[in-house]
Order: structure tokens, then C-alpha cells, then sequence
């Protein structure tokens, strides 16, 4: 996959969560307009192989922000990172207007939780060259086949993401953990989340800390990590986490290791 002017392949890449909001699910994840970059910076150090920039929590129940507010909470943090920081920045918005002002800034891809519905959407990130992270999501709960729906929503909004211009290489896809499914849904798509590479592009994982895992988001860093050991091991390309250091290493465990190896 091609993010600005970095080509992803051929393992497992670490996308670091940063979150400019004051009520992700994840208290360790937000930072303010003035420490993002620091952020930014100690991701990098971890690790990290690219940034996900957030300014709009969509932890269950929360509350939507206007377009105005979002690219008010992005615009400083981010001119900050792109300037200062060497990583492929994503924007996570699904804003058609807030995606065209930080790409327009110089982010490299837009990351959109309502994989590309909102009109407008595809034809801004086609404007700018840029990639984009499609994720399945609907208005309702997923009823019937988890697998159905997801890869019936994603291929029709590949199909127009392509029809807008973006390219076939600068496309991923995302299964949407935890949006519109309940936890044991959300468990049987994470268990099974290999079959989504039939849809022919890269994928991208995300189920940091979700609630899918149980009990406290506090412990939840265990069965994150024998989420991404599963992602390296079945050549997921994207793992967009909270805890970038302990993400970095166990996907190096898994390389390590003579069994993956053989």
C-alpha cells in the first residue's frame, strides 16, 4: 500500500492512536493541542510506522462534535506533527470537509469510521492523491452473517473509492470492531478477520483495548497483544493500537520466532 511516499509490505506496521479530544475511551491516548507532538515524537521513538490523528472520540455514546469544532481541535496539533515529526500522518474524520483541510496540510491519508458514506468523501480524498482507510460501519446492528455484511458494505464502497479516483494501491480496509456489532460478533470477526483478504486489498486491525476483550479497559492490554501476535501472523498489514512499544515488540516476537519463521 502506498501512504504519501512510503510503500507498505510484506509484514505487519504499527499505527499509533493519537487522540486530540478530551473524552477517548482511553485516557493515556489523549493529548492536548500543545503535547501531540510529543506524542508524535514518542510514538516514533517506540516505534511507530505511521500516525493516526484523531479530534472526534466515537467511543460507544459519544457525543458528535461539529465539522467546525473538529478542524478547530485538529488544525494546530497537526501542522506541528507534519512539520516536526518523519512518520505518514492519517486523519481520523469522516468529515468530507475536515479531510480536505488536513489533507490539504499535508496529511497523507484519511482514516473515515463511516467508510467513505458521506457524500463528498472520496472525491476529496481522490483531489489530493491521498489514501484512504475504508471501514465498515451501518447505522443499525449488524444483523445475520457478521462476514456477509461487512464484506458486501466494504466492496461497494471500493468500488467507490475507485470510481472516484483513488487509486487501487492506496486503499485499506478495515472490519470495524466494535461499531454496529455487539461483542460477540465483534469477537467472531477479529477471530476470523484473515477472510477479509479475500476482498483483495490490505487490512487494517483495530480492537486496542475495545470493549469486546471484557472487564476494564485498564486490562485490557493482554488480549491486544494475542490480537496483533494473530495480525503478524497472518499478514495483517495494519495494527492501529494505544501502547505502541508493547505492540512493536510482540509483532517482533512473532518474526522472531522459529515456528512463524519455518
Amino acid at each position: 500500500m502506498r501512504i504519501g511516499g512510503k510503500i507498505f509490505e510484506g509484514r505487519t506496521y504499527v499505527m499509533a492512536i493519537i487522540n486530540v479530544t478530551p473524552d477517548s475511551f482511553w485516557r493515556d491516548s489523549r493529548a492536548s493541542a500543545e503535547s501531540a507532538l510529543s506524542a508524535a515524537m514518542r510514538a516514533a521513538e517506540e516505534g511507530a510506522d505511521i500516525l493516526d490523528i484523531g479530534a472526534q472520540s466515537t467511543r460507544p455514546g459519544y457525543a458528535e462534535v461539529s465539522a467546525d469544532e473538529e478542524l478547530a481541535r485538529l488544525e494546530v496539533p497537526l501542522a506541528a506533527i507534519l512539520k516536526e515529526c518523519p512518520l505518514p500522518v492519517s486523519v481520523d474524520t469522516y468529515f468530507p470537509r475536515v479531510a480536505d483541510a488536513a489533507l490539504e496540510m499535508g496529511a497523507h491519508m484519511i482514516n473515515d469510521v463511516c467508510g467513505l458514506t458521506r457524500p463528498g468523501m472520496a472525491r476529496t480524498i481522490a483531489a489530493h492523491g491521498a489514501a484512504a482507510c475504508i471501514m465498515h460501519n451501518s447505522p443499525g446492528p449488524v444483523t445475520g452473517d457478521v462476514f456477509g455484511e461487512v464484506k458486501s458494505f466494504l466492496s461497494a464502497q471500493v468500488k467507490s473509492a475507485l470510481d472516484a479516483g483513488i487509486p487501487a494501491d492506496a486503499i485499506c480496509l478495515d472490519g470495524g470492531i466494535g461499531f454496529a456489532k455487539d461483542g460477540a460478533q465483534s469477537m467472531r470477526l477479529l477471530n476470523g478477520y484473515a477472510r477479509l483478504k479475500s476482498l483483495g486489498y490490505p487490512l487494517l486491525l483495530g480492537c486496542s483495548r475495545k470493549s469486546l476483550f471484557g472487564g476494564r479497559v485498564e486490562d485490557r492490554l493482554p488480549p491486544t497483544l494475542a490480537a496483533t501476535r494473530m495480525a503478524a501472523r497472518e499478514g495483517i498489514l495494519f495494527v492501529r493500537v494505544h501502547d505502541v512499544k508493547s505492540n512493536v515488540e510482540e509483532i517482533k516476537r512473532v518474526y522472531e520466532d522459529s515456528n512463524y519463521r519455518a
